[in-house]
């Protein structure tokens, strides 16, 4: 991980999911799951309430220590100024979302990038000609990931911020992510990533609720095989410098460029921060023609990201014991249900090793293994409805035991994903279950053509670990 002292001022709080054992020596939490262990005088530095600010050597390898272990959040308190950084907004034929946007970036530098648009853009007939807002013309359409670089060549500041022509950045948004930066090995932060329509119709209701750019309420580092493990280039603030010297964006890449920075970035050891606090809105796209083929076009994008990192890509990864419990739970049979608490008794066993040090070490080995065992059948169920639909359906056809099993996985995944956005999104079991289904459809569909024009199967390969 690329280093650099954190500055005196700088604060770190544990998350609230992390759990504290051995009189706070010992954190379990984060994403993945992992278990720190603290010398006595390191603990004794975080206060009751899971704070610790930095003001000397110590105290900043400490909480280096916990930001990298993922069991802490960051408390910035330095802020660089909103002059430093320059707005690069790539579009193409979209002159009205181009208006709206730059109606709320009044004051900012902003770089325009027209990608190839079939009118030239002029903005002087919107922005009363602003000397802030400039327009880089390319006659030919190169793509977003190569109008980004172009802009962000252009630009002088120190950091850049990349909105597509389809966002509104909500009041607040820059000055919440830029305190990020005052930790010197964060190279890129991200917001969170709202509806602009939220009730228009049905579709504009679940993509409220579930859109695949809205990465949810909670903080986190970005990390690749973590709850979150990119951000979405619609909106994203970056130090300009440190991109540059990092190849930018993947030029030869239409989609999921965005994923191959943030893994790019990760792998050469510089640290990404999720912070939704700052908004920024977006017109998703809520007719329903649009809708899909947006879906399968992200799904096209696994198939190039599994030629650059094979690994991180995979749709499923989970245990070989989560796998063998769950295909003998799915026997219906008492052998079947022995065997999977066999299966999850060994994991107790294996985990209750590593926990041997706390008070009560197996109903601590008993509690994280029921946990995996349940995020492992979530990702089972999740793959076999969307990644690997195809081959589900393929079995259905083949076995009516699996018919039913398969028709249980699509209800019951739906209803709990339904339950876990149902607050932000309004629509009614039935008909989010249904925009759920078709949203996997289209994705999977994507997937596997990509895949197949890619000649490749890395997109698809899942990876077994644990």
């Amino acid at each position: 991980m690329r280093q650099g002292r954190l500055p005196d001022g700088f604060g770190v709080r544990i998350d609230p999911r992390v759990r504290s054992y051995s009189d706070g020596r010992v954190l379990i939490g984060g994403s993945p799951t992992r278990m720190l262990k603290l010398a006595p005088a390191a603990a004794a530095m975080i206060g009751g309430d899971g704070f610790l600010e930095v003001n000397d050597q110590q105290t900043a390898q400490v909480a280096r220590r916990l930001l990298d272990s993922g069991v802490a959040n960051p408390r910035p308190q330095l802020l660089p100024a909103v002059d430093d950084v320059t707005v690069i907004v790539p579009t193409r034929n979209n002159r009205e979302g181009l208006e709206r946007l730059l109606g709320a970036l009044r004051g900012h530098h902003v770089i325009v990038v027209d990608d190839g648009s079939e009118s030239p853009i002029d903005i002087s007939a919107f922005t009363g000609g602003s000397g802030r807002i400039s327009v880089l013309r390319q006659e030919i359409s190169r793509g977003p990931a190569a109008a980004r670089n172009v802009g962000m060549r252009s630009a002088t500041t120190e950091f850049v911020a990349f909105l597509d022509s389809d966002v509104v950045p909500r009041a607040g948004w820059l000055e919440v992510m830029l305190g990020h930066f005052s930790d010197p090995s964060v190279v890129l932060v991200a917001p969170r990533i709202v509806a602009l329509d939220i009730e228009s119709n049905d579709l504009a209701r679940y993509e409220h609720s579930r859109s695949s750019l809205d990465l949810g309420p909670r903080e986190a580092a970005v990390r690749a095989r973590s709850v979150v493990s990119y951000v979405p280039s619609a909106a994203i603030l970056a130090r300009r410098r440190v991109l540059l010297d990092e190849g930018g964006f993947d030029e030869t890449m239409r989609v999921a460029e965005d994923v191959d920075l943030c893994w790019r970035l990760e792998e050469s050891g510089w640290r990404l921060r999720y912070e939704p606090a700052a908004h920024v809105a977006h017109d998703h796209r809520v007719t329903f023609r649009h809708w899909f083929t947006r879906k399968m076009y992200y799904g096209t994008g696994a198939a190039p990201l599994g030629e650059r990192h094979a690994r991180a890509v995979a749709p499923l990864s989970v245990s070989p014991w989560t796998i063998a419990a769950a295909a003998l739970l799915a026997t219906l049979t008492k052998w079947g249900v022995f065997g999977a608490l066999v299966a999850m008794g060994t994991t107790v066993f294996r985990l209750r090793r590593t926990f041997v040090e706390l008070d009560q070490p197996t109903r601590v080995a008993a509690i994280y293994a029921a946990r995996g065992f349940g995020s492992g059948l979530w990702q089972l169920a999740s793959a076999a409805c969307r990644h690997y639909w195809p081959v589900t359906l393929i079995a259905t056809l083949c076995s009516s035991r699996i018919r039913r099993i398969a028709v249980a996985l699509a209800i019951g995944e739906g209803i709990a994903d339904w339950l876990k956005h149902r607050e932000t999104g309004g629509l009614d079991p039935v008909r989010y279950i249904a925009y759920k289904r078709l949203d996997d459809l289209a994705y999977g569909a994507g997937l596997w053509r990509g895949a197949a024009r890619a000649r490749s199967v890395e997109a698809l390969k899942p990876t077994f670990g644990g």
